[in-house]
């Protein structure tokens, strides 16, 4: 398949193992910040061939992950009620919130249905005047586009019964959130090339710049994430802190225009909290004022009482990249994707999911 297999070819893997070989000479610790980035590393054990003193460790790139407790409990009482319809990706089903998850709240009847587009849920709301149909609105500037769309396509159609859940969260405040961290011991960064897809990497300079440390945009195949890794090691070696673009065949610099205006059409930069990560300034995105009878929050007034994560689960840590998944003295056994105690475990692009399903005996002794 054009753009896929090519990416994937193990000679072309050995040659930039064995060019990353030659051009480190001191220990470095790089993250990729995206999950899908993490499943693949894990997937086709990438970091099992990198030279001794080379650290992957892995960022907060799950915007499932990274989904506070809180808003779970919002979406499982919206669901609850009578006269709504809850529309949901189908990785937020099993994502637990303080005393149960929207699969467990399907399963006793509520209307939780799983869909691929929030047009979907819009669609919904046409065929079902009589309720009230709210879209969980999950992702990073990635999905963004989409859900500002499907609430520009809600008024047009004139529909009253229509809402988002919004949970959007922007990856350079966590960055900056990550590397002003008194226990920070990332020196290079390989970010998400979908998230540059829609916004460019303009915005990633001045943090490369202000930090002293490499980004290189990279994409999601094998020889993508090595070159990445390359092209990030080069600049460590050197000296050098600046953002390269090693994913040019779908990314540029200013990224789609066109997808940012309908974002900022749509939505507000406000501040966010993070599982894992607490409260970060200035790092989510939420519906503008003039979009408020499309805020499923605002429209049905939700006060929730939270509990605190399990005590067990090290989830926060995997997302600060201080710890590996196979740390944790309950993964694989207390916690497993039937019986998450945490939202890695949960997501397709959670780190602890791709080391249940890819690497179930640890590559390195637990620390």
């Amino acid at each position: 398949m054009k753009y896929v297999d090519e990416y994937r070819d193990a000679a072309g893997v050995q040659r930039l193992v064995e060019a990353i070989r030659k051009c480190q000479t001191r220990p470095w610790v790089i993250m990729e910040v995206c999950g899908g980035q993490t499943h693949a590393i894990v997937r086709f054990g990438l970091d099992e061939l990198l030279p001794p003193g080379l650290t992957l460790v892995h960022g907060p790139g799950c915007p499932v992950c990274v989904t506070p407790v809180e808003l779970i409990d919002k979406a499982v009482a919206l669901a609850r009620r009578s006269e709504v319809i809850f529309c949901s990706f189908g990785d937020m089903l099993r994502v637990p919130g303080s005393r149960e998850d929207l699969l467990s709240v399907k399963a006793a009847g509520g209307d939780v249905r799983m869909v691929y587009s929030p047009l979907d849920a819009v669609a919904l709301a046409r065929r079902h005047p009589d309720r009230h149909v709210v879209f969980f609105a999950v992702g990073f500037e990635t999905t963004a586009p989409a859900n500002a769309l499907a609430v520009l396509q809600a008024r047009r159609l004139g529909l009253k019964n229509f809402s988002l859940l919004v949970s959007h969260v922007r990856v350079p405040p966590a960055i900056v959130a990550l590397l002003s961290s008194p226990d920070n011991r990332i020196q290079g960064f390989l970010t998400a090339g979908h998230v540059c897809t829609v916004m460019g990497y303009t915005e990633y300079e001045p943090l490369a710049e202000q930090f002293r440390v490499p980004m290189v945009v990279t994409g999601f195949e094998p020889l993508d994430i090595l070159q990445g890794i390359y092209r990030c090691v080069r600049q460590l070696e050197r000296g050098e802190a600046r953002v390269e673009n090693a994913y040019a065949r779908a990314v540029r610099r200013e990224g789609n225009l066109p997808a940012q205006r309908l974002m900022q059409e749509v939505f507000e930069i406000v501040d966010r909290q993070w599982r894992g990560l607490g409260r970060i300034p200035a790092s989510g995105l939420g519906l503008r004022d003039t979009y408020a009878d499309y805020d499923a929050e605002r429209r049905f007034e939700l006060a929730v009482s939270s509990q605190p994560d399990s005590g067990e689960c090290i989830s926060g840590l995997v997302l600060q990249g201080r710890k590996k998944p196979i740390e944790c003295p309950a993964f694989g056994t207390r916690c497993t994707p039937e019986h998450p105690l945490g939202a890695t475990m949960v997501s397709s692009e959670g780190a602890c999911a791709a080391y249940y399903r890819y690497r179930r005996v640890p590559a390195v002794p637990a620390t």
